[in-house]
């Protein structure tokens, strides 16, 4: 029995060496916690390949997650059905002769490709009229608790009960390829904060990233401003804000957030991917939760540190993608030196020095 199968029962058949295929959530974070899934899954059958479809912009993540044997690349549209590109996708699929699909979104266009493709068992809860796409279907969605349930109980035999924990999330980057990063980026050998001030919704976004860089630079830290082409412009007044030792690392390339993360003593991060990601990797991590709630979305591995307003805020949790009422007090009254202050707490319970 391997340690995983400690939380979900027993190895079902150490025999089937059937390839399982997972279509999972494509958000940075969802695809973070879909490696719960694949752990779930080598519990039960440790000699069934695993791969995860993925988008062009997720696919770095794959390379450091154990247990899957490789990504299936393929950028579907989100806003049509691209009937063209879902016969591709499905011929190369079945040239794979997956013996299981796992479709976790509830969507109809997330199941089309396996059932053109013929994989045999297409697993996937009802929802959005996919009859004949998902030929096992589970129920009881909308009473699973968190989002971690709804995606890991697909994994589980039809009617099992929950575990008392699911696997967490894991990445796992070879130190030597983090050294490479460092050096390739000039980044020296500081101790180093990452800021993640993106999100999806401008509503989960803390407003005060410039003022903590400068606050965290003025105590001998480097900092580094993670994100995607998106954050340019933030990342720019960061910057601005922090002096000489805070770098923007932002750009088009995923590999270099999770090698940024990995690389850092501490992340402070918005709800967003990079925080499941931060988390995943084992780096310290501080996530600063506004609109929404941490019991729903933080990383299922824990977090350093959550941190919310002290103000009695009657709306929050709301879950909305931008503020509509109280002048966005969940977030706005969090202030720098409350943030600089856990930060400092977290990097002295690393151990992790605060000068070069």
């Amino acid at each position: 029995m391997n340690k995983d199968s400690e939380h979900i029962g027993t190895i079902e058949d150490a025999a089937d060496a059937r390839p399982i295929l997972i279509v999972p959530y494509m958000w940075i974070g969802d695809f973070v916690r879909g490696h719960s899934v694949v752990r779930v899954l080598k519990a039960r059958w440790p000699n069934r390949p695993v791969d995860l479809l993925t988008t062009t912009l997720c696919a770095p993540l794959v390379d450091y997650m154990p247990g899957v044997r490789s990504g299936i690349v393929w950028d579907l549209p989100r806003s049509r059905l691209a009937v063209a590109k879902q016969w591709g996708l499905a011929a190369r699929l079945r040239a794979r002769n997956y013996g299981t699909a796992i479709v976790l979104p509830r969507t109809w266009k997330s199941a089309i490709a396996p059932a053109l493709a013929g994989i045999p068992e297409r697993v996937g809860f009802v929802g959005e009229a996919r009859f004949g796409l998902i030929n096992q279907w589970r129920w009881g969605e909308k009473a699973l608790p968190r989002f971690i349930d709804k995606n890991a109980a697909l994994a589980l035999p039809d009617g099992a009960p929950l575990p008392p924990e699911w696997p967490v999330p894991q990445l796992r980057v070879p130190a030597a390829e983090v050294s490479r990063f460092r050096q390739a980026q000039g980044l020296g050998r500081g101790t180093a904060v990452a800021l993640a001030p993106g999100s999806v919704g401008a509503s989960k976004r803390w407003s005060y990233y410039p003022q903590a860089a400068r606050l965290l630079a003025e105590r001998g830290l480097d900092v580094w401003v993670v994100g995607g082409p998106g954050e340019k412009a933030l990342a720019a007044e960061i910057v601005a804000a922090g002096g000489p030792r805070v770098r923007d690392l932002t750009g088009t390339d995923l590999r270099n957030g999770i090698l940024a993360m990995a690389a850092a003593k501490l992340a402070i991060s918005n709800d967003s991917g990079l925080m499941h990601i931060a988390a995943a990797l084992g780096t310290p991590t501080m996530g600063i939760f506004g609109p929404t709630s941490p019991y729903h979305w933080a990383p299922l591995n824990g977090l350093a540190a959550t941190v919310q307003t002290k103000t009695v805020v009657p709306c929050q949790p709301c879950h909305r993608p931008v503020c509509t009422m109280n002048e966005h007090r969940c977030m706005r009254d969090i202030p720098a030196s409350d943030v600089v202050d856990v930060a400092r707490r977290v990097l002295a319970e690393a151990g992790a020095g605060t000068a070069p």
